[in-house]
């Protein structure tokens, strides 16, 4: 599941202490309160590990089962997103979804792929590794650790149905503010046809939506969660560029 112990090299932008102080709003726009005073240092980031996969593709249960090794580390923010353009061979995937697709579909044009292909996984929006190969992938999740950027933070309000992100440069395109709401941890799932016919896979911190809250143009904004999650689900946030599709930066709020 998430973990949300501190990372040698980045950790979880969620300051508990300014949760209180820290979202001035007006309107819809609100300011961290630790916006400045951070500036000096470059704030600690989480890394976005997304893979994509699906029931029936014979070679996912095993990269599944790294992914799950890496989703476990401090400071590693991993979600699993299963496809269903693999249901034509006989089983309809359980947790698939059209959208997760399209989501895949719109990393291929910045990482300068031909065609979509599973397993696969995204880091942090800006680069691929095809299969989950352990040693590309944790090599991967190292050097996105130690990029040192001033992205913008990321607060949650007490009520836990707003979110605030500050300022920051945005990127050419702008950018939009995404909420991924998942299911924490392992969940198992026998398979009755296809091609993994008589297995179970096992999936880790499963995807159930993905839906955009607002744009964000560099200004510190305030947006709402309601209704973003379910009882027993997380919800990450993911502040994320509009044409290059790299991850500015992530939080998470736990599940309920």
């Amino acid at each position: 599941m998430v973990n949300l112990a501190p990372m040698r090299m980045r950790g979880w932008l969620i300051p508990a202490a300014a949760l209180a102080a820290a979202l001035v709003a007006a309107g819809s726009v609100a300011q961290p309160s630790s916006a400045r005073a951070v500036r000096g240092t470059p704030p600690p980031e989480p890394v976005i590990v997304e893979l994509f996969t699906a029931q029936g593709c014979a070679g996912c249960p095993e990269a599944n089962a790294r992914f799950e090794d890496v989703a476990t580390e401090p400071g590693v923010i991993a979600l699993t997103y299963a496809v269903d353009y693999w249901d034509y061979l006989g089983w309809h995937d359980t947790f698939a979804r059209p959208e997760f697709a399209q989501r895949q579909r719109a990393y291929s044009k910045p990482l300068r792929l031909r065609d979509v292909s599973t397993p696969q996984v995204v880091i942090d929006g800006r680069r691929e590794v095809v299969g989950a190969q352990a040693p590309a992938l944790q090599s991967a999740i190292d050097e996105e650790a130690a990029r040192r950027v001033f992205p913008p933070e990321i607060e949650f309000r007490e009520d836990g149905e707003r979110v605030g992100v500050g300022s920051g440069r945005a990127p050419a395109g702008g950018a939009e503010v995404v909420a991924v709401t998942f299911t924490p941890g392992p969940q198992e799932v026998v398979i009755a046809r296809g091609d993994n016919r008589g297995r179970t896979v096992r999936h880790m911190n499963v995807v159930r939506s993905v839906r955009t809250l607002g744009q964000w143009t560099g200004r510190p904004a305030l947006y709402t969660l309601s209704g973003a999650r379910q009882p027993g689900q997380a919800v990450a946030i993911l502040v994320q560029a509009r044409d290059d599709r790299r991850i500015l930066n992530g939080a998470v709020l736990a599940a309920r």
